[in-house]
C-alpha cells in the first residue's frame, strides 16, 4: 500500500463490556495500520449511540469525514471494528476512497508478513474466505449495465457468480495443498516426538517481545521489531537449560483481541504446535496498560485450542520489558510475582531475569517427570538403551536374567514406554 494517507476510526459504545479503554484500542489500531506502512494523518474515537445497519456510523460523522477526506486527499479509512459488506460498500461510496475494517487490516498484515509456503497458503485461504462475501463491492462499476430500473441479473450478476466460482475452486485447491502441508508437519512432529528433547513454546499477545526473547535465548536472528505481528511463521531452535537438559524453543505468531474466527481456523495448524509443547511460556508486556486484558485474550485462544492457559502445571507467565518499566510498574510486577510464584520477570532486551526463566523451565520439567519402576529381561538391551538415552536412570539392580530399574521420564516418554511395552496407563491418565 506504500505511503498512502489514512484515517483510523475506532467506533465505541458507552457501557460496552470490553475491559480496555477506547483510547488504548484506538492506539492499538494505529499500530496495526502503521505495520503496513500507511501514513496515519488522523485517529478518532467515534461514539456510537446506535449502530446504523447501512453505514455503521451516523450521517453527521459521514458528512464531516467526507469533507476532510476530500480536502486532505485521504486514500484509506480504517474502521477498527467489523463492517458488513453493505456497510463497507456504502462508506466507500460516501467517501470515494478505500475502506477496510479490522479483519481486512489484519489480513493485509498477515499477507505482508507470511514467509513460509504454509503461511502464505493460510493467509490466502483466509483472504478468499473474507473476500467472497464482499465481491459485490468490486463490481459497482457494472451497475450501469443492469438497466435504469435496477433489474436483477445482467452482466454484473454473472460476473459476480463467475468470480465466486473461481474463488470456490481456488479455496478447494488451497485446502488440498494445506492438507499436504499438514501431513508434512505431522511427520515433523512425529520426528520431534521421537527426539529426546521436550518443546518449550513462546506464546503471547502480539508485540509482547516473544521474538526478542527467542533471539536472546537462542542467539538466532529472528525478525524482532517494535511493531504488531512482526513474527508470523513459527521458528524453532535447540537450547540447553542450566541442568544440561536440551529443549526445543518454538516462537509462534502473536495473538490479538478480536482475531477473526476464520483467521484462527486458517492458522490452527500452526497454533497447534503449542499443543505438543511440554512447557508454554506466556510472554506479557508488563508495561502495557492493558496487560491483564491481553492476558485474558491469549488465555481465550489457548483454551479454544485445548492448550494449557492457566495454573495447570505447564504454563509459566513471563513478565517482559522490565527495562522499560516505571517504578510503579516494577512495583506492580513485584506484587504479581508474590501472588504468582511460578511467574518470572525479565527483560528480553537486556537479558535480566533470563537465567531465572531457564531455571524455572528446568524446575517445571522436573516436576512433570514420572518415576517408573521396571523389570526387564537382560536380553532386552534395546529398551534398556532407550531408557538411558531418553530418561534418567535413578537406580539399577541386575538380578540374574532380569534388570530392575527406576527411571525418571518426561510424560511423553513415559507414555511411549507404556506403548512400547504394552503396559497399562496410570489410573488418572486412563480416566481421561
Amino acid at each position: 500500500m506504500g505511503s498512502s494517507k489514512a484515517i483510523v476510526l475506532h467506533p465505541w459504545r458507552r457501557g460496552a463490556t470490553d475491559r480496555r479503554e477506547p483510547e488504548a484500542k484506538l492506539a492499538e489500531a494505529v499500530g496495526l495500520v502503521a505495520a503496513i506502512g500507511l501514513d496515519v494523518v488522523a485517529a478518532e474515537l467515534v461514539r456510537l449511540t446506535r449502530p446504523r445497519p447501512a453505514t455503521l456510523l451516523g450521517r453527521g460523522w459521514i458528512e464531516q469525514l467526507a469533507t476532510r477526506i476530500a480536502a486532505e486527499e485521504i486514500e484509506v479509512v480504517v474502521i477498527d471494528g467489523a463492517l458488513t459488506p453493505v456497510q463497507q460498500r456504502n462508506l466507500e461510496r460516501a467517501w470515494n476512497c478505500k475502506v477496510i475494517d479490522r479483519t481486512g487490516l489484519i489480513l493485509e498484515i498477515f499477507a505482508e508478513r507470511a514467509r513460509t509456503r504454509e503461511g502464505r497458503l493460510q493467509v490466502e485461504l483466509a483472504q478468499l474466505t473474507y473476500q467472497r462475501s464482499r465481491l459485490v463491492r468490486s463490481w459497482t462499476h457494472l451497475e450501469r449495465q443492469r438497466g435504469g430500473l435496477g433489474t436483477v441479473g445482467g452482466p454484473g450478476e454473472t460476473q459476480i457468480e463467475a468470480d465466486r466460482r473461481m474463488i470456490d475452486e481456488r479455496v478447494v485447491r488451497l485446502r488440498s495443498e494445506l492438507a499436504d502441508v499438514a501431513r508434512t508437519r505431522e511427520l515433523q512432529r512425529k520426528t520431534r516426538r521421537e527426539a529426546p528433547f521436550p518443546v518449550v513454546a513462546l506464546v503471547g499477545y502480539t508485540n509482547a517481545g516473544k521474538s526478542t526473547l527467542f533471539n536472546r535465548l537462542t542467539g538466532a536472528a529472528v525478525m524482532a521489531e517494535d511493531q504488531l505481528f512482526a513474527t508470523l511463521d513459527p521458528t524453532m531452535r535447540g537450547i540447553e537449560l542450566p541442568s544440561g537438559r536440551k529443549v526445543i524453543l518454538s516462537d509462534t505468531v502473536g495473538f490479538i483481541s478480536e482475531l477473526p474466527t476464520h483467521l484462527i481456523a486458517a492458522f490452527r495448524a500452526t497454533l497447534e504446535e503449542v499443543l505438543e509443547a511440554a512447557v508454554l511460556l506466556h510472554v506479557r508486556d508488563v508495561t502495557h496498560p492493558d496487560s491483564e486484558a491481553q492476558k485474558d485474550d491469549v488465555a481465550a485462544v489457548l483454551a479454544d485450542l485445548g492448550a494449557p492457559h492457566g495454573d495447570d502445571g505447564r504454563l509459566i507467565e513471563v513478565l517482559n520489558k522490565l527495562d522499560a518499566a516505571t517504578p510503579e510498574v516494577a512495583e506492580r510486577a513485584a506484587n504479581y510475582l508474590t501472588r504468582h510464584p511460578q511467574a518470572v520477570a525479565i527483560s528480553a532486551v537486556t537479558g535480566e531475569g533470563c537465567d531465572d526463566l531457564l531455571a524455572a523451565v528446568d524446575r517445571l520439567l522436573d516436576r512433570t517427570r514420572e518415576l517408573v519402576d521396571l523389570v526387564l529381561d537382560q536380553a532386552d538391551g534395546a529398551t534398556v538403551a532407550w531408557l538411558y538415552r531418553r530418561g534418567e536412570v535413578l537406580a539399577r539392580e541386575d538380578r540374574g536374567e532380569q534388570v530392575h530399574l527406576t527411571v525418571s521420564l518426561d510424560p511423553a516418554d513415559a507414555a511411549r514406554l507404556r506403548k512400547r511395552l504394552a503396559l497399562p496407563a496410570p489410573q488418572a491418565e486412563a480416566a481421561q
